[in-house]
């Protein structure tokens, strides 16, 4: 019998897509969360569909029947993937301790949250550790028999962190970036030219205005910590958001749509805290002749464009 109950916050980014919305929101009503915080995005200016869109997702996630603490933050007009997911993250830690976080798109498998709710009790006073994550990226390759591994890489579709983890370091500006831009922290952390060019013009883009985005901040604020994020051994999250209906992912990947996988319990910790060079290195070169995130970056890149 499953005695599992999940106490941990849920926090729902929303904006347009109520297809992609019902399903995610069918999942995390199966988990029963006590408390859900839901992030809503207004309609962009001169576009009326956004308006029936978004009123559309408002009513799936105010479908809530089950005991839950329900929150939500909305914004009347449309702020944009950059400031709508920066300012509503802000909002949710400054409610809440920690949070699983999930965005419209990112559909768990059922043992996400209880995975989720473990390692961030276990970790929640080790600050070696920025985030636990549910996706994996290594295609089905396993490398020993234990429940996660630890990586330089932050994968945010489908996540958790703690309150001092993202108040203490994340600015969605990244001010602190001139000053360590020419530094060798990041040269050191990466040993890959390319990999380092990619993610130097990541930042530099960000910082500039030019990315409307609010993740590269976070991987910019765990790397300048020296943090590492936990990824499970086997794919708990499946974007089912690469469509036309995205803001970013408009082209199909292979890493759209990916089979998702339960997490045996009790889980197998690793003895020690130390990166999975092996996996890492995987995620770098599952491409032929590149780097299988180099590659999934310059697409981002040129739809931001």
């Amino acid at each position: 019998m499953n005695t599992f109950i999940l106490t941990t916050p849920v926090a729902l980014l929303v904006f347009n897509r109520p297809t992609e919305t019902e399903r995610v929101f069918a999942a995390i009503r199966e988990a029963r969360p006590s408390r859900l915080l839901v992030v809503a995005d207004g309609p962009r200016a001169g576009r009326p569909d956004d308006v029936a869109s978004c009123a559309e997702v408002r009513r799936i996630v105010e479908q809530v029947d089950w005991p839950c603490e329900v929150q939500h933050n909305y914004s009347d007009v449309n702020l944009g993937c950059r400031q709508r997911v920066a300012t509503g993250l802000d909002w949710v830690f400054e409610q809440v301790e920690e949070a699983i976080v999930l965005e419209d798109d990112c559909l768990p498998d059922k043992s996400f949250f209880r995975f989720c709710k473990e390692l961030l009790d276990y970790y929640r006073d080790d600050h070696r550790i920025g985030m636990i994550s549910g996706d994996n990226f290594q295609l089905g390759r396993q490398y020993n028999d234990e429940s996660y591994y630890f990586s330089k890489y932050f994968h945010i579709w489908g996540w958790a962190t703690w309150r001092d983890r993202w108040t203490g370091s994340y600015d969605v500006y990244m001010k602190q970036w001139p000053a360590a831009r020419d530094k060798s922290w990041l040269a050191d952390m990466l040993n890959d030219k390319s990999e380092l060019a990619i993610w130097k013009s990541n930042f530099e883009r960000v910082y500039s205005g030019r990315i409307d985005t609010w993740d590269y901040q976070w991987v910019f604020a765990n790397w300048l910590q020296g943090r590492l994020s936990i990824l499970p051994a086997m794919n708990l999250i499946s974007n089912i958001g690469f469509n036309s209906r995205a803001t970013h992912t408009k082209v199909t990947l292979d890493l759209a749509d990916l089979d998702c996988f339960s997490v045996a319990f009790p889980l197998k910790h690793p003895k020690d805290v130390i990166r999975n060079f092996m996996a890492d290195e995987n995620s770098r070169n599952l491409r032929t002749k590149g780097s299988f995130l180099i590659s999934l970056y310059k697409q981002l890149i040129g739809w931001m464009k």
